[in-house]
Protein backbone atom coordinates (compact mmCIF):
# COMPACT_ATOMS: atom_id res chain seq x y z
CA UNK A 1 0.00 0.00 0.00
CA UNK A 2 2.82 2.53 0.61
CA UNK A 3 4.82 1.90 -2.70
CA UNK A 4 2.25 -1.05 -3.45
CA UNK A 5 3.53 -3.74 -5.37
CA UNK A 6 -0.15 -5.69 -5.50
CA UNK A 7 0.10 -8.91 -6.25
CA UNK A 8 -0.85 -10.21 -9.71
CA UNK A 9 -3.89 -11.56 -8.27
CA UNK A 10 -5.10 -8.65 -6.51
CA UNK A 11 -3.94 -6.54 -8.74
CA UNK A 12 -6.52 -8.05 -11.28
CA UNK A 13 -9.10 -8.07 -9.04
CA UNK A 14 -8.50 -4.30 -8.13
CA UNK A 15 -9.21 -3.71 -12.32
CA UNK A 16 -13.26 -2.57 -12.07
CA UNK A 17 -11.46 0.42 -10.23
CA UNK A 18 -8.91 1.49 -12.45
CA UNK A 19 -9.05 2.86 -15.91
CA UNK A 20 -6.40 1.51 -17.73
CA UNK A 21 -5.66 -2.23 -16.05
CA UNK A 22 -5.80 -4.89 -18.50
CA UNK A 23 -8.41 -7.11 -18.60
CA UNK A 24 -7.81 -10.67 -17.70
CA UNK A 25 -8.49 -12.58 -20.81
CA UNK A 26 -11.74 -14.15 -21.14
CA UNK A 27 -14.02 -16.02 -23.85
CA UNK A 28 -15.32 -13.23 -26.21
CA UNK A 29 -19.05 -13.11 -27.12
CA UNK A 30 -20.63 -11.76 -30.07
CA UNK A 31 -19.01 -8.71 -31.78
CA UNK A 32 -22.72 -6.76 -30.81
CA UNK A 33 -20.83 -6.98 -26.87
CA UNK A 34 -18.24 -4.85 -27.68
CA UNK A 35 -17.16 -1.50 -26.73
CA UNK A 36 -18.17 0.49 -29.74
CA UNK A 37 -21.65 -0.21 -29.08
CA UNK A 38 -21.13 0.53 -24.82
CA UNK A 39 -20.91 3.73 -23.41
CA UNK A 40 -19.04 4.57 -19.96
CA UNK A 41 -21.24 6.24 -17.20
CA UNK A 42 -24.11 4.43 -15.07
CA UNK A 43 -27.17 3.03 -15.65
CA UNK A 44 -30.41 2.87 -13.43
CA UNK A 45 -32.69 0.37 -13.15
CA UNK A 46 -36.94 1.08 -12.15
CA UNK A 47 -35.99 0.09 -8.56
CA UNK A 48 -33.31 2.46 -8.01
CA UNK A 49 -30.22 -0.19 -8.64
CA UNK A 50 -27.43 0.25 -10.98
CA UNK A 51 -24.79 -0.89 -13.02
CA UNK A 52 -21.36 1.46 -14.00
CA UNK A 53 -19.40 1.23 -16.63
CA UNK A 54 -15.87 1.90 -17.68
CA UNK A 55 -13.16 1.46 -20.13
CA UNK A 56 -10.54 -0.70 -19.25
CA UNK A 57 -7.08 -1.99 -21.15
CA UNK A 58 -6.21 -4.98 -22.43
CA UNK A 59 -8.49 -7.08 -25.15
CA UNK A 60 -10.73 -4.63 -26.92
CA UNK A 61 -12.66 -7.26 -27.24
CA UNK A 62 -14.03 -7.56 -23.71
CA UNK A 63 -15.93 -4.99 -23.87
CA UNK A 64 -16.20 -2.30 -20.75
CA UNK A 65 -15.79 -3.19 -17.16
CA UNK A 66 -18.92 -3.32 -15.57
CA UNK A 67 -19.83 -3.28 -11.52
CA UNK A 68 -22.95 -3.39 -9.96
CA UNK A 69 -24.02 -1.52 -6.75
CA UNK A 70 -24.25 -4.81 -4.55
CA UNK A 71 -20.14 -5.56 -6.11
CA UNK A 72 -20.93 -7.71 -8.64
CA UNK A 73 -18.25 -7.22 -11.61
CA UNK A 74 -16.62 -8.36 -14.64
CA UNK A 75 -16.28 -7.30 -18.39
CA UNK A 76 -19.28 -6.71 -20.95
CA UNK A 77 -17.58 -9.00 -23.68
CA UNK A 78 -17.48 -12.21 -21.25
CA UNK A 79 -19.60 -14.61 -22.51
CA UNK A 80 -21.88 -15.24 -19.39
CA UNK A 81 -22.24 -11.37 -19.01
CA UNK A 82 -25.31 -10.02 -17.81
CA UNK A 83 -24.81 -6.73 -19.31
CA UNK A 84 -26.30 -6.08 -22.90
CA UNK A 85 -24.98 -2.88 -24.45
CA UNK A 86 -27.62 -1.02 -26.26
CA UNK A 87 -26.53 2.68 -27.32
CA UNK A 88 -28.27 4.35 -23.97
CA UNK A 89 -29.37 1.81 -22.39
CA UNK A 90 -28.14 -1.97 -21.40
CA UNK A 91 -30.27 -4.73 -21.00
CA UNK A 92 -29.77 -6.91 -17.44
CA UNK A 93 -30.69 -10.29 -18.08
CA UNK A 94 -32.03 -12.71 -15.71
CA UNK A 95 -28.04 -14.09 -14.82
CA UNK A 96 -28.02 -10.52 -13.29
CA UNK A 97 -29.48 -12.02 -10.48
CA UNK A 98 -31.59 -8.92 -9.27
CA UNK A 99 -35.36 -8.30 -9.59
CA UNK A 100 -35.17 -5.23 -12.19
CA UNK A 101 -33.85 -7.54 -15.28
CA UNK A 102 -34.68 -5.68 -18.32
CA UNK A 103 -33.79 -2.65 -19.83
CA UNK A 104 -31.84 -0.10 -17.77
CA UNK A 105 -31.84 3.74 -18.72
CA UNK A 106 -28.40 5.82 -18.89
CA UNK A 107 -28.06 8.45 -16.32
CA UNK A 108 -27.14 11.82 -17.94
CA UNK A 109 -24.39 13.04 -15.82
CA UNK A 110 -23.02 16.21 -16.16
CA UNK A 111 -19.35 15.97 -16.81
CA UNK A 112 -17.40 19.08 -17.14
CA UNK A 113 -13.57 18.92 -17.31
CA UNK A 114 -11.24 21.32 -15.72
CA UNK A 115 -7.73 22.10 -14.78
CA UNK A 116 -6.82 23.78 -11.41
CA UNK A 117 -3.01 24.21 -9.58
CA UNK A 118 -1.37 23.19 -6.72
CA UNK A 119 2.11 23.63 -5.20
CA UNK A 120 3.35 24.62 -8.50
CA UNK A 121 1.81 22.17 -10.64
CA UNK A 122 -1.64 22.38 -12.98
CA UNK A 123 -3.52 19.35 -12.45
CA UNK A 124 -6.35 17.75 -14.58
CA UNK A 125 -9.77 17.08 -13.29
CA UNK A 126 -13.09 15.91 -13.74
CA UNK A 127 -16.72 17.19 -12.17
CA UNK A 128 -18.96 14.37 -12.31
CA UNK A 129 -22.75 15.67 -11.71
CA UNK A 130 -26.47 13.80 -11.75
CA UNK A 131 -29.05 15.49 -13.49
CA UNK A 132 -30.94 18.03 -11.80
CA UNK A 133 -30.14 20.48 -9.20
CA UNK A 134 -30.10 20.08 -5.71
CA UNK A 135 -28.18 22.63 -2.88
CA UNK A 136 -28.43 20.35 -0.47
CA UNK A 137 -26.71 17.46 -2.54
CA UNK A 138 -23.05 16.06 -1.42
CA UNK A 139 -20.00 16.55 -3.05
CA UNK A 140 -16.79 13.69 -2.78
CA UNK A 141 -13.44 14.40 -4.11
CA UNK A 142 -11.82 11.12 -4.32
CA UNK A 143 -8.45 11.01 -3.11
CA UNK A 144 -5.78 8.61 -4.91
CA UNK A 145 -4.87 5.17 -3.71
CA UNK A 146 -0.95 4.58 -5.15
CA UNK A 147 -1.68 3.61 -8.37
CA UNK A 148 -0.48 5.57 -11.24
CA UNK A 149 -3.56 5.22 -13.70
CA UNK A 150 -6.26 8.32 -14.24
CA UNK A 151 -9.66 7.82 -12.60
CA UNK A 152 -11.05 10.32 -14.96
CA UNK A 153 -13.48 8.18 -16.45
CA UNK A 154 -13.37 5.02 -13.98
CA UNK A 155 -15.84 2.77 -12.51
CA UNK A 156 -15.58 4.38 -9.06
CA UNK A 157 -16.63 7.91 -9.56
CA UNK A 158 -19.40 6.83 -11.96
CA UNK A 159 -20.57 4.16 -8.92
CA UNK A 160 -20.52 7.01 -6.40
CA UNK A 161 -22.66 9.38 -8.56
CA UNK A 162 -24.88 6.85 -9.54
CA UNK A 163 -26.20 6.86 -5.91
CA UNK A 164 -26.73 11.04 -5.95
CA UNK A 165 -23.40 12.41 -4.81
CA UNK A 166 -20.98 15.44 -6.92
CA UNK A 167 -17.97 13.65 -7.79
CA UNK A 168 -14.74 15.41 -8.39
CA UNK A 169 -11.95 12.89 -9.86
CA UNK A 170 -8.56 13.94 -11.17
CA UNK A 171 -5.44 12.72 -12.35
CA UNK A 172 -2.56 12.67 -9.18
CA UNK A 173 0.63 14.63 -10.24
CA UNK A 174 2.80 12.69 -12.49
CA UNK A 175 -0.06 10.89 -13.91
CA UNK A 176 -2.87 11.23 -16.91
CA UNK A 177 -3.17 14.85 -18.05
CA UNK A 178 -1.19 16.31 -14.39
CA UNK A 179 1.77 18.29 -14.69
CA UNK A 180 4.62 17.59 -12.02
CA UNK A 181 6.41 14.50 -10.62
CA UNK A 182 4.89 11.65 -9.44
CA UNK A 183 5.19 11.02 -5.72
CA UNK A 184 3.92 9.45 -2.50
CA UNK A 185 5.04 12.09 -0.67
CA UNK A 186 1.33 12.14 1.70
CA UNK A 187 1.81 16.07 2.52
CA UNK A 188 2.05 17.42 -0.94
CA UNK A 189 -0.77 14.61 -2.07
CA UNK A 190 -2.79 15.93 0.84
CA UNK A 191 -2.34 19.59 -0.20
CA UNK A 192 -3.22 18.36 -3.92
CA UNK A 193 -6.10 16.54 -2.63
CA UNK A 194 -7.37 20.01 -0.93
CA UNK A 195 -7.11 22.05 -3.84
CA UNK A 196 -9.13 19.58 -6.06
CA UNK A 197 -11.63 20.75 -3.04
CA UNK A 198 -11.35 24.24 -3.43
CA UNK A 199 -12.14 23.61 -7.06
CA UNK A 200 -15.02 21.52 -6.89
CA UNK A 201 -16.45 24.32 -4.21
CA UNK A 202 -16.00 26.91 -7.03
CA UNK A 203 -17.60 25.04 -10.06
CA UNK A 204 -20.80 24.27 -7.69
CA UNK A 205 -21.15 27.46 -5.72
CA UNK A 206 -25.33 27.19 -5.62
CA UNK A 207 -24.91 22.82 -6.73
CA UNK A 208 -23.90 21.51 -3.76
CA UNK A 209 -24.61 21.07 0.37
CA UNK A 210 -21.98 18.80 2.25
CA UNK A 211 -18.08 18.62 0.69
CA UNK A 212 -15.86 15.98 1.97
CA UNK A 213 -13.00 13.02 0.80
CA UNK A 214 -13.14 9.79 0.21
CA UNK A 215 -9.49 7.73 0.05
CA UNK A 216 -9.31 4.15 -0.74
CA UNK A 217 -6.00 2.72 0.58
CA UNK A 218 -2.90 5.10 0.04
CA UNK A 219 -5.57 7.29 0.05
CA UNK A 220 -6.20 6.82 3.66
CA UNK A 221 -3.29 8.62 5.13
CA UNK A 222 -4.05 11.21 2.36
CA UNK A 223 -7.35 12.12 2.30
CA UNK A 224 -7.75 13.22 6.62
CA UNK A 225 -4.70 15.11 6.18
CA UNK A 226 -6.44 16.96 3.50
CA UNK A 227 -8.56 17.37 5.84
CA UNK A 228 -6.81 19.46 8.33
CA UNK A 229 -5.86 22.08 5.03
CA UNK A 230 -9.29 22.89 3.83
CA UNK A 231 -12.57 22.77 5.84
CA UNK A 232 -14.74 19.68 4.94
CA UNK A 233 -17.82 17.97 6.43
CA UNK A 234 -16.85 14.30 6.30
CA UNK A 235 -13.91 12.01 5.46
CA UNK A 236 -14.64 8.48 4.37
CA UNK A 237 -11.50 5.66 4.12
CA UNK A 238 -11.48 2.32 2.52
CA UNK A 239 -9.01 -0.80 3.43
CA UNK A 240 -6.54 2.05 4.64
CA UNK A 241 -4.28 1.82 7.32
CA UNK A 242 -3.37 3.78 10.93
CA UNK A 243 -0.21 3.12 10.55
CA UNK A 244 3.33 4.07 9.02
CA UNK A 245 5.00 3.06 6.19
CA UNK A 246 7.13 1.22 8.33
CA UNK A 247 4.54 -0.45 10.25
CA UNK A 248 2.75 -1.63 7.19
CA UNK A 249 5.33 -3.54 6.23
CA UNK A 250 6.34 -5.09 9.83
CA UNK A 251 2.62 -6.44 9.80
CA UNK A 252 2.82 -7.62 6.56
CA UNK A 253 5.11 -10.28 7.59
CA UNK A 254 3.44 -10.81 11.12
CA UNK A 255 0.58 -11.90 8.63
CA UNK A 256 2.51 -13.92 6.75
CA UNK A 257 4.07 -15.92 9.93
CA UNK A 258 0.93 -16.14 10.90
CA UNK A 259 -0.93 -17.93 7.88
CA UNK A 260 1.75 -19.86 7.88
CA UNK A 261 1.13 -21.48 11.46
CA UNK A 262 4.74 -20.03 12.38
CA UNK A 263 4.83 -19.16 16.61
CA UNK A 264 5.83 -16.65 18.05
CA UNK A 265 9.67 -16.94 17.88
CA UNK A 266 9.02 -16.56 13.90
CA UNK A 267 7.09 -13.74 14.77
CA UNK A 268 10.06 -12.07 16.78
CA UNK A 269 12.56 -12.40 14.04
CA UNK A 270 11.15 -10.81 11.18
CA UNK A 271 10.66 -8.23 14.04
CA UNK A 272 13.52 -7.71 14.24
CA UNK A 273 14.49 -7.77 10.61
CA UNK A 274 11.38 -5.03 10.50
CA UNK A 275 13.54 -2.80 12.50
CA UNK A 276 16.87 -3.40 10.40
CA UNK A 277 15.44 -2.22 7.45
CA UNK A 278 13.62 0.52 9.35
CA UNK A 279 16.95 2.05 10.45
CA UNK A 280 17.92 1.71 6.82
CA UNK A 281 15.32 3.52 5.50
CA UNK A 282 15.00 6.19 8.37
CA UNK A 283 19.21 6.96 7.93
CA UNK A 284 18.68 7.13 4.16
CA UNK A 285 20.65 3.87 3.89
CA UNK A 286 23.50 5.44 5.81
CA UNK A 287 23.01 3.06 9.08
CA UNK A 288 21.47 -0.48 9.67
CA UNK A 289 24.02 -2.45 8.12
CA UNK A 290 24.65 -4.29 11.50
CA UNK A 291 21.57 -4.89 12.19
CA UNK A 292 20.23 -6.55 8.85
CA UNK A 293 23.54 -8.85 9.10
CA UNK A 294 22.45 -9.95 12.19
CA UNK A 295 18.89 -10.70 10.77
CA UNK A 296 20.14 -12.54 7.78
CA UNK A 297 22.21 -14.69 10.23
CA UNK A 298 19.19 -15.68 12.21
CA UNK A 299 16.91 -16.16 9.49
CA UNK A 300 19.61 -17.80 7.11
CA UNK A 301 18.56 -21.43 8.24
CA UNK A 302 14.95 -21.01 8.90
CA UNK A 303 13.40 -23.14 6.44
CA UNK A 304 10.76 -20.92 6.20
CA UNK A 305 12.00 -17.66 5.25
CA UNK A 306 11.41 -17.23 1.28
CA UNK A 307 7.97 -16.76 2.15
CA UNK A 308 8.60 -13.86 4.08
CA UNK A 309 8.14 -11.02 1.71
CA UNK A 310 6.27 -7.60 3.66
CA UNK A 311 6.19 -4.00 1.74
CA UNK A 312 9.75 -4.11 1.32
CA UNK A 313 11.56 -6.14 4.64
CA UNK A 314 11.63 -9.66 2.16
CA UNK A 315 13.29 -8.03 -0.78
CA UNK A 316 15.62 -6.04 1.73
CA UNK A 317 16.77 -8.98 3.11
CA UNK A 318 17.80 -10.90 -0.17
CA UNK A 319 20.09 -8.16 -1.46
CA UNK A 320 23.65 -7.55 -0.45
CA UNK A 321 24.84 -4.93 1.78
CA UNK A 322 26.43 -3.60 -1.36
CA UNK A 323 23.47 -3.50 -3.37
CA UNK A 324 21.88 -2.00 -0.64
CA UNK A 325 24.71 1.01 -0.21
CA UNK A 326 24.46 1.20 -4.28
CA UNK A 327 21.16 0.98 -5.24
CA UNK A 328 18.90 0.36 -2.00
CA UNK A 329 17.92 3.78 -1.76
CA UNK A 330 17.07 4.18 -5.85
CA UNK A 331 14.69 0.97 -5.36
CA UNK A 332 13.29 1.34 -2.57
CA UNK A 333 13.21 4.90 -0.71
CA UNK A 334 12.57 7.08 -4.74
CA UNK A 335 8.84 8.41 -4.10
CA UNK A 336 9.61 10.48 -0.99
CA UNK A 337 7.35 8.58 1.27
CA UNK A 338 7.08 9.45 4.86
CA UNK A 339 8.39 6.61 6.44
CA UNK A 340 7.54 6.61 10.09
CA UNK A 341 4.64 8.87 9.16
CA UNK A 342 2.29 9.57 12.24
CA UNK A 343 -1.02 8.21 11.03
CA UNK A 344 -2.86 8.83 14.66
CA UNK A 345 -1.16 12.68 15.48
CA UNK A 346 -2.91 13.05 11.63
CA UNK A 347 -6.45 12.10 13.09
CA UNK A 348 -6.33 13.77 16.39
CA UNK A 349 -5.97 16.92 14.38
CA UNK A 350 -8.93 16.03 11.84
CA UNK A 351 -12.42 17.68 13.24
CA UNK A 352 -14.75 16.28 10.42
CA UNK A 353 -16.77 13.33 10.97
CA UNK A 354 -14.75 10.30 9.91
CA UNK A 355 -16.30 6.91 8.33
CA UNK A 356 -13.55 4.19 7.74
CA UNK A 357 -14.36 0.28 6.04
CA UNK A 358 -11.54 -2.37 6.79
CA UNK A 359 -11.23 -5.73 4.73
CA UNK A 360 -11.62 -8.40 7.41
CA UNK A 361 -8.79 -10.20 5.67
CA UNK A 362 -6.40 -7.46 4.39
CA UNK A 363 -3.11 -8.94 3.20
CA UNK A 364 -1.70 -6.35 1.74
CA UNK A 365 -2.72 -3.38 4.87
CA UNK A 366 -3.51 -5.71 8.00
CA UNK A 367 -6.25 -4.49 10.21
CA UNK A 368 -5.16 -5.03 13.71
CA UNK A 369 -3.18 -1.80 14.65
CA UNK A 370 -5.45 0.24 12.64
CA UNK A 371 -8.93 -1.39 14.29
CA UNK A 372 -7.44 -0.58 17.65
CA UNK A 373 -6.09 2.89 16.90
CA UNK A 374 -9.76 4.01 15.73
CA UNK A 375 -11.70 2.16 18.25
CA UNK A 376 -9.20 4.08 20.83
CA UNK A 377 -9.96 7.25 18.82
CA UNK A 378 -13.97 6.28 19.43
CA UNK A 379 -13.72 6.17 22.86
CA UNK A 380 -12.21 9.64 23.22
CA UNK A 381 -15.37 10.81 21.73
CA UNK A 382 -13.85 11.63 18.37
CA UNK A 383 -16.82 11.32 15.86
CA UNK A 384 -15.46 7.61 14.27
CA UNK A 385 -18.23 5.26 12.42
CA UNK A 386 -15.99 2.15 11.88
CA UNK A 387 -17.27 -0.82 10.08
CA UNK A 388 -15.60 -4.33 8.73
CA UNK A 389 -16.35 -6.81 6.23
CA UNK A 390 -15.69 -10.05 7.18
CA UNK A 391 -14.29 -12.42 4.68
CA UNK A 392 -12.82 -9.91 2.50
CA UNK A 393 -9.12 -8.50 1.12
CA UNK A 394 -8.00 -5.48 -0.01
CA UNK A 395 -10.11 -3.35 -2.19
CA UNK A 396 -13.23 -5.15 -0.29
CA UNK A 397 -12.86 -7.98 -2.43
CA UNK A 398 -14.53 -11.42 -1.42
CA UNK A 399 -12.27 -14.49 -2.38
CA UNK A 400 -12.20 -18.19 -2.13
CA UNK A 401 -9.04 -19.78 -1.25
CA UNK A 402 -7.57 -22.67 -2.48
CA UNK A 403 -5.52 -25.90 -0.49
CA UNK A 404 -2.41 -24.06 -0.51
CA UNK A 405 -3.96 -21.04 0.98
CA UNK A 406 -3.81 -19.21 -2.29
CA UNK A 407 -6.81 -16.59 -2.97
CA UNK A 408 -9.14 -16.55 -6.32
CA UNK A 409 -10.80 -13.04 -6.10
CA UNK A 410 -14.72 -12.62 -7.17
CA UNK A 411 -16.50 -9.74 -6.56
CA UNK A 412 -16.64 -6.06 -4.46
CA UNK A 413 -18.21 -7.01 -1.54
CA UNK A 414 -22.65 -6.35 -1.18
CA UNK A 415 -23.09 -3.27 0.41
CA UNK A 416 -19.59 -1.66 0.56
CA UNK A 417 -20.40 0.79 -2.25
CA UNK A 418 -23.92 1.67 -0.62
CA UNK A 419 -22.58 2.27 2.39
CA UNK A 420 -20.32 4.60 1.32
CA UNK A 421 -23.37 6.08 -0.04
CA UNK A 422 -25.57 6.60 2.53
CA UNK A 423 -22.95 7.55 5.00
CA UNK A 424 -21.98 10.59 2.65
CA UNK A 425 -25.86 11.38 2.55
CA UNK A 426 -26.09 11.03 6.24
CA UNK A 427 -28.55 8.41 5.53
CA UNK A 428 -26.28 5.26 6.56
CA UNK A 429 -28.57 3.31 8.87
CA UNK A 430 -29.58 -1.10 8.79
CA UNK A 431 -27.65 -3.64 7.51
CA UNK A 432 -24.80 -3.48 4.97
CA UNK A 433 -24.43 -6.85 3.57
CA UNK A 434 -22.35 -8.80 6.11
CA UNK A 435 -20.52 -5.61 7.89
CA UNK A 436 -20.08 -5.62 11.06
CA UNK A 437 -20.28 -1.82 12.70
CA UNK A 438 -17.96 -2.00 15.53
CA UNK A 439 -18.46 0.32 18.29
CA UNK A 440 -16.02 -1.21 21.20
CA UNK A 441 -12.44 -2.46 22.08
Amino acid sequence: MARRFLTPALAAALAPFLVTVPVSAQPVAEASLTATECQIGAYRGPDGDFVALARSGGNPNAGLRYLFRDGRRGATGDVDAPVRCQGDTVRIGDAAGTKAAGTWARIAFRETPTTFDSAGSRLSGMLIEPPGSDPRRPLVVMVHGSERSSPIGGIYGYAMAAQGLAVFVYDKRGTGASEGEYTQNFELLANDAAAALKQARAMTPDRTGRTGFFGGSQGGWVAPLAATLTPADFVAVGFGLVASPIEEDREQMVAEVRAAGLGQEAEALVNRLSQATARLLLTNFSEGYDEIDSARALLANQPWVARIHGEHSGAMLRMSNDELRRIGRARFDNLELIWDYDAVSALRRLRTPLLWVLAGEDQEAPIETTRSALLGLRAEGRPVDLYLFPGTDHGMIEFTAGPDGSRRYTRITDGYLKLLGDWMKSEARGAYGRAEHLTAQ
